[in-house]
C-alpha cells in the first residue's frame, strides 16, 4: 500500500499538531478514530504493566482486542513500543 506510506511521510515532515488531528478528523471516521484512541490506550496500559483483564474491566475491550496488541508490543522491533517510548519521552519533557 503505497497510500499509507505517503501519509506516514507526509505527516513526519508536519510539525503542526493541529494539522494532524484536523487531517485525521477529515480522513477517519469518528468510530475509527475512536478505534484508534482505544488500541493506544490499551497499548499504553499494557505497557504500563496493567493485566489484561484489568485492561478488558476498565476500557470495556474484549481480550482479544488486547491480546494483539500485547502481541504487537512483543514484536522485535515493535512500532508500537517504540511509539509509546516517543510518547513518554514527550510528556516527561513538557513536565
Amino acid at each position: 500500500m503505497n497510500g499509507i506510506k505517503e501519509i506516514a511521510e507526509v505527516l513526519a515532515k508536519v510539525n503542526d499538531e493541529k494539522l494532524i488531528v484536523n487531517f485525521l478528523k477529515s480522513i477517519l471516521t469518528k468510530n475509527e478514530l475512536k478505534e484508534i484512541e482505544l488500541r493506544w490506550e490499551l497499548v499504553k496500559l499494557l505497557d504500563e504493566g496493567m493485566s489484561q483483564r484489568k485492561i478488558s474491566e476498565k476500557l470495556g475491550v474484549s481480550l482479544c482486542k488486547i491480546t494483539r496488541g500485547s502481541r504487537e508490543l512483543k514484536k522485535k522491533p515493535s512500532a508500537f513500543k517504540e511509539m509509546i517510548e516517543k510518547h513518554r519521552a514527550l510528556v516527561k519533557k513538557r513536565a
